[in-house]
Formats: C-alpha cells, structure tokens, sequence
C-alpha cells in the first residue's frame, strides 16, 4: 500500500511517504494505551482547551491547510476553505458540548419506583481505530477526533492513501495544539499491519468511512474480535422533485447537489427521480447547468469543474458509464469536454436506465447524474427505495408538510426537504442498509465508543435465605 501525493490536475507525483514500520506501530500503539489511560483522567476543560486550540490553528491557517486538500485530492480551493472552516466548527463543537452530553444521567423511574440511586455514566473505551477515506481529508477527520477526544479515548488513524500530506498536517496539528503523544496518531500502515492493529486487543473499537467492500471487510474483522464498529459507506441519494416544486431553484440546488465536491461525497444527490409533468423542464435547465461547468486548475478561481481524485477513479467512473450505456442506458454529455490533461470526466446524464441495467443500483462517484421519470409522488417513493444504499435524499416542492410526510417515506439515514442532504457538526450523519450503521456528529456521535455503565446504590436489608 503506498503513500504518495499525486495532482491529479497534472497526474504528475510530488511526494512519497514510507509505509510505518512494524516498530513504529508497536510504538504507537503502546504510546496510544499509556496516553489513553491519562488522557481518560483529565478534565473535560483541559481536554477542550487542546481540542478548541486545534480549530484555532485551522482557522488560523486554513488556506495553508486548504493548499493539501486541492493539491492532494483536487477540491475546489474554495471548497478546501471551506472543509476547513467546518473541520474546525465541529472540533468547537464537541470542546463546547461533550461534557454536557457526557454527564451522568439518574434514572428518575427506577429510582422513583424501587427507591434506589441509579445513573448511567459515560467512560470511554480505549484506543480507537479510524480508517478514513480521500474525499474530505479533514473533515472525516474531525468527526472523530472532536467526539473521541473529548470522551477520553485516543485515535490511532490509517487515513487514504492518496492523501497522506492532509493525514500528517492533521495529526501535525494536535501536536502543536499540546495534545499528549498518542493522544492522535497518524501511521502509513500496510493493509497486513491495518488487519493486525484490527485483531489487537488493545484496539478498543473501530470506525471506518469508505467504499462497501473495506467496511465489509473492516467490519468482519472487528466482529471476529467482539469490537464494536461503526460504518459510513456509500450511498446513492434521490433528488426527488415534485410537481409543484419551484424548478429554477430546484435546479440550482440540483446542480450544487451533485457537484459539491467534484461529485465525490457519499451524500452527493445522484438519483434525480422527477415527476413527469416537470420532467421535460427539469432536465432541459439541469442539463444546461451542467453544461456551464468549466474546468480547468482546481486552484483558480475561475474553475467549476476539478478534476476527479485520481486518474483512476476517473477512468473508472468513464468504464461505468460506457456500461451503463451498453446495457440500453443514455448518456447526455453536458458542455464542452474538459482538459485532456488530468483525471477529468465529462459532467453526464444517464437516462432511461431500466432496473436490469447494473448502473440502476450503482454508485456514481463524480459528475455523472442518474436521470428517471416517474408518474407521481407513490412511484417516486417507490424508486427511491429501490437501492441496495440508505445514506441521504432529498424531496423538493412547494408544500413543506407534503415534503416531510414523502421524506418519512424514503428507507435512508437522512432526509432534506428542498435541500440536498447537507452536514454539520450538530446534525446525526449516517445510513442504514449497505450505506452501513452508526451515527457521527450531534450529541449522538459521542456516544458510539462510550461505555454506558450503570451505577446503583442500593440501601436496603438483605433478604433472609
């Protein structure tokens, strides 16, 4: 498993790293335990002085931190900014909010009707495992470190190959913010070092985001060892749009929804199921906003279009469509074609994919939007549950009330009404079905690698044997 930086604007390689050393993980490792075990002991105001101190250097330096995430996996620069600025908003976040989230909790019931004193109190686990992948390299980051340092675990990180610069800058910037060593460690393990950091018993619990197969295999891993897991994986989100939507604003958000990121984000909008009395419309204006996009040096201003992460998942992504356009699928290409130099693909609409085309129930990650015609809001439903993902959607019309009871409807982890599905630090991330389980941000990301332990207090005779 190597770590390089490689432009994907160029393709040309700027930097190598070496794989971690079976020492160096061992060190690490037992650098994590001994710093858990203290860490565990501080209070939450220390701990959130280093936490909040953190999202002041991000602030702070946002656009040198922001040069990594364009350079290394080719965001927008703007974009990059601005997973700064939420990196750093969630790290507030968690220093602001954990204690109050983490505070015992009397049981008033139990207490009330057997005359006991019972809580829950929240202790953490240990050392926790985070495998994180290249689409946003800070901020799959901070939804981990805030919730898992403010609860007193410490985070040993494998992050994605292809940004190994955002993965040393991250843990870079817990050492200058005066976290203990091994409070958050960043290693370039090998996928044999990785399976053996996953079976080691004094790795407490593992969270991964990323692709079905690694978690899969991530997941049965962890199992085999009784460790508790979290996964956020893939997702094909439905863009659905009713009749009465207002369709120029639906198309705006239409075209942000699945091109925020390059197309590159889990939660993308990537299934636009659209009733048929606006279906003509709807796709004659979204395709004319994606055919405005123009690309170019993710760095400049003046670009709309990034490149796609590597020249790999490009090519992947152009193989995807070519299949979906054999198997009876047809592709609209949108605007001008990109740069040819570049891991660039062409912003495209898919339609008329019948459910036996095996792009009916794929994830398209990039500019590619997948278009279907519906009757009416029962078979939008209907289609929108029709995926083997269950991570985000989004229903747009005019009447809030009909949006909501559509969006109890739709079998996924999150729902928007005339919004894509959209993230923040004090919102719940996460799916259900392949899309996978648990849950990330909010006061509900805390309590995933937490041990709920009940105390009681009992002050009664003991019965006569």
């Amino acid at each position: 498993m190597a770590y390089a930086t490689i432009n994907p604007f160029t393709n040309e390689q700027v930097a190598e790293f070496p794989n971690s050393t079976d020492a160096e993980v061992e060190q690490a490792l037992t650098q994590a335990v001994e710093t858990q075990v203290r860490w565990a002991e501080e209070s939450f105001e220390k701990r959130a002085a280093i936490v909040r101190k953190a999202a002041q250097i991000l602030r702070e330096k946002k656009k040198e931190h922001a040069h990594f995430l364009t350079l290394e996996m080719g965001k927008l620069f703007k974009e990059s900014v601005a997973e700064v600025e939420l990196s750093a908003d969630i790290l507030e976040y968690y220093a602001d909010h954990a204690e109050r989230f983490l505070a015992p909790k009397p049981l008033e019931e139990a207490n009330k009707v057997h005359s006991l004193k019972a809580m829950v109190v929240n202790e953490p686990l240990g050392v926790i495992l985070a495998v994180e992948p290249w689409n946003f390299p800070y901020y799959q980051l901070a939804r981990v470190a805030g919730p898992q340092l403010m609860a007193g675990n410490t985070v040993i990180c494998k992050h994605a190959s292809i940004v190994p610069q955002c993965a040393k800058a991250f843990h870079d910037l817990f050492v200058e913010a005066g976290a203990p060593k091994g409070a958050w460690t960043n290693l370039f393990p090998t996928r044999d070092q990785l399976n053996k950091l996953v079976d080691d018993e004094r790795i407490a619990a593992v969270c991964l985001t990323g692709g079905e197969k690694s978690g899969a295999a991530v997941a049965a891993r962890a199992g085999q060892n009784l460790k508790k897991t979290t996964l956020e994986l893939g997702g094909s989100d439905a863009f659905i749009v009713l009749e009465d939507a207002d369709i120029d604003k639906t198309v705006r958000w239409a075209l942000w929804g699945r091109m925020n990121n390059g197309g590159q984000c889990c939660v993308a909008s990537k299934r636009f199921i659209v009733v048929d009395s606006v279906a003509d419309e709807f796709l004659k204006k979204f395709q004319q906003a994606m055919s405005g996009l123009k690309g170019g040096d993710p760095f400049k201003e003046s670009t709309t279009l990034p490149p796609m992460s590597s020249q790999s998942a490009a090519d992947g992504l152009k193989e995807q469509v070519e299949n979906a356009v054999k198997n009876g699928a047809k592709a609209i290409p949108c605007g001008e074609a990109p740069p040819s130099q570049g891991a660039f693909v062409q912003p495209t609409i898919l339609t008329d994919i019948t459910r036996e085309n095996p792009a009916y129930f794929e994830e398209f990650f990039g500019p590619v939007a997948l278009f279907f015609r519906v009757k009416d809001e029962n078979e939008a439903i209907k289609l929108a549950n029709d995926s083997e993902f269950g991570l985000g959607g989004s229903v747009f019309t005019g009447n809030e009330e009909r949006g909501a009871r559509l969006a109890a409807k739709v079998k996924t982890g999150m729902m928007f009404v005339n919004h894509p599905t959209w993230t923040c630090a004090e919102l719940p991330f996460g799916g259900i079905k392949k899309s996978g389980f648990g849950r990330e941000l909010s006061a509900l990301g805390i309590d995933e690698f937490v041990n709920k332990k009940l105390i009681t207090v009992v002050d009664i005779d003991a019965p006569v044997i």
